[in-house]
């Protein structure tokens, strides 16, 4: 029985090599004064809230203050994810 040929896979080459271009970080100088911010807001929120004896901000979500200034704190958290 004749034998088959055998096939050769060509070599590996790679692509050619192409310009790598540095990536341009961008200008997050914004993001300590709005981190910043957001907490200070969600501290005077639930502060302004016992202060006040439940009056203040908003009287008709009651003890619902306290779960809006920490949802302020923990936007601020999530904003100091973005710092660099």
């Amino acid at each position: 029985m004749p034998k088959s040929r055998i096939r050769k896979k060509a070599d590996f080459t790679p692509p050619p090599a192409t310009k790598t271009t540095a990536i341009k970080l961008t200008n997050r100088s914004w993001v300590a004064p709005v981190m910043l911010g957001l907490f200070l807001i969600g501290l005077a929120w639930i502060v302004l809230f016992y202060v006040t004896e439940g009056s203040l901000p908003i009287e008709a979500i009651s003890n619902w203050n306290i779960v809006v200034g920490f949802g302020f704190i923990a936007a601020g958290f999530g904003v100091s994810t973005q710092w660099k």
